[in-house]
């Protein structure tokens, strides 16, 4: 065996290692997230008052169910707050039949965008200043809730004193394809802010979500509110990080059969919509996006082929490799993966990694972003660093 065999062969070892490493990491700690659908639900006389805050803007195709799903929460302390952001298609329209029909629903509209803030973000803030609960939900208007789960995130919320809940949801898809590159992922988010770490204050650890985000009103006013953020399109992830940096207890469940989505239709429509987005989570510096990238290559992209193409001992440790992968698809707490998901690891990193490189160069290509019919220059961005 020449010299670059062995070194072939030790980088080999070392990446099937990583990944049976990864594997256990996972699905061990993943155990210690519980399930939303677990939760003892608060007694009814208990449950404080809570306003539920959704963001809309032109989403006719999925607002009237989703919304039909919160008014009729039985939650009798809930009031709903539907922020109407400039819609251009028939919104306003199914918000005003749907008023008339549910008392617990009331609808903000919004005419014009002020400086200095995401259409998003001023919509959530403009729907905490409407409101006095003491408990404030943000959602987005394409979630979908089991008529208990409110009651269960407030029972989970009140026996452990956190400050902020957040769930992740069900990601549901019409598309095959989409929901094994999904499954991936949710993986590589959970890689990143390890929810089942999230719940110790001596740990960095924190996630916000924007399907369900449960947060005290008194930590949301403390960590600065969206004002702090309003220019973050992660503002999901930053509230979470915040709420966790200002020294508030948070925590994180597994939303599964209480809160879902379609998230996007097709894998397509995933690239397209992360490719506008996905540099701020480097904090828009180029050399982290290269970094995360290259990490990705390294961890997702490479393993698998690598050792398909190392001979005989390649073979073997491909074999152990996809094994490991396999029990993670299968077993993981809250994936809801397929077993050919794993063999789908590989593209679903290389569509990832095309994703953070495309979107990196497409934002300093443009000067900053385009939302929702707006554009953002980068030197504003980064104010918010």
């Amino acid at each position: 065996m020449t010299f670059w065999d062995q070194v072939l062969l030790g980088f080999s070892l070392l990446l099937t290692l990583n990944w049976v490493v990864v594997a256990g990491y996972v699905l061990l700690n993943s155990h210690k997230v519980p399930f939303l659908g677990d939760c003892p639900s608060v007694a009814e006389e208990q449950a404080p008052p809570v306003a539920i805050i959704v963001a809309v803007k032109d989403e006719e195709a999925e607002l009237e169910q989703a919304l039909t799903t919160l008014c009729q929460l039985q939650y009798s302390n809930a009031r709903i707050i539907a922020v109407n952001d400039r819609s251009t298609d028939q919104t306003p329209q199914i918000l005003e039949r749907m008023v008339r029909q549910y008392p617990n629903l009331t609808v903000l509209t919004i005419q014009e965008l002020p400086d200095g803030w995401l259409g998003k973000n001023h919509a959530l803030y403009q729907g905490y200043l409407a409101s006095a609960e003491e408990w404030m939900l943000f959602t987005d208007a394409d979630v979908t809730f089991n008529a208990q789960a409110l009651h269960k995130a407030m029972g989970y919320v009140l026996a452990h004193r956190l400050d902020h809940l957040a769930v992740l949801p069900d990601i549901t898809s019409r598309s095959a394809l989409f929901r094994s590159v999904m499954s991936t992922f949710a993986l590589m988010l959970e890689l990143r802010q390890r929810p089942w770490d999230i719940r110790k204050p001596t740990s960095k650890a924190s996630i916000g979500i924007g399907a369900f985000n449960l947060v005290r009103r008194s930590a949301y006013e403390k960590m600065g509110t969206h004002a702090a953020f309003s220019l973050r399109p992660d503002d999901d992830l930053k509230l979470g990080e915040r709420i966790k940096a200002a020294g508030f207890r948070q925590d994180v469940a597994y939303g599964t059969d209480e809160v879902s989505l379609e998230w996007y239709t097709s894998l397509r429509e995933f690239v397209q919509g992360l490719m506008k987005n996905t540099f701020s989570i480097s904090n828009y510096h180029l050399p982290t996006a290269l970094g995360m990238a290259l990490a990705t290559f390294l961890v997702f992209v490479l393993p698998l082929p690598l050792l398909l193409l190392s001979g005989s001992h390649g073979l073997a440790m491909a074999g152990v490799l996809v094994t490991s992968q396999l029990l993670l698809m299968v077993f993981k707490k809250g994936i809801q993966g397929k077993w050919w998901h794993a063999f789908m690891i590989p593209v679903a990193g290389a569509i990832i990694m095309y994703i953070l490189l495309k979107s990196a160069f497409l934002t300093i290509q443009q000067g900053g972003i385009y939302w929702r019919d707006s554009f953002y220059s980068l030197k504003d961005l980064k104010k918010q660093r």
